[in-house]
């Protein structure tokens, strides 16, 4: 497995949580929408909506209320930057440049990755929270 197989578009089928205490949480929605990019030059981008967030009432993205920005904010995963590929971890570690939320610029966010068939799926390392361990994980298909 190289970096090459990364190469190329991809199209999010679905995103979730699992906890250490066996629940399930589907933060973008049950149908989540998204691209992850990777190119040969060692770059990437990802982007990740659910698709059923609310319009704002105004039509204009500077205007909207606070609860509109949040709801749109908490419904949104977007970065992008460079990315490494540890064949023999099995990691890849996209190295942030930008990020919609901007604890995560200038980060390392290392993913598990393995490929099945025509779809990569990266996970997550166990992330503590509320007492518990959670798991992120994203399947993504292959863009023809």
């Amino acid at each position: 497995m190289s970096s090459a197989n990364f190469v190329g578009a991809w199209k999010l089928v679905s995103y979730e949580l699992r906890g250490s205490d066996g629940s399930v949480q589907r933060p973008l929605g049950m149908h989540p929408a998204g691209r992850l990019m990777y190119d040969a030059a060692g770059r990437m981008m990802g982007q990740c909506v659910d698709p059923d967030r609310a319009n704002f009432a105004h039509n204009n993205h500077n205007r909207g209320s606070l609860d509109e920005i949040k709801a749109a904010f908490i419904g949104c995963i977007a970065y992008y930057g460079s990315y490494v590929v540890d064949e023999t971890q099995g990691t890849v570690t996209h190295k942030v440049q930008g990020s919609l939320f901007p604890n995560w610029t200038g980060t390392d966010q290392v993913r598990r990755f393995r490929f099945e068939g025509h779809r990569l799926i990266l996970s997550t390392p166990p992330i503590k929270t509320a007492g518990r361990e959670i798991v992120g994980t994203l399947v993504w298909e292959r863009e023809a």
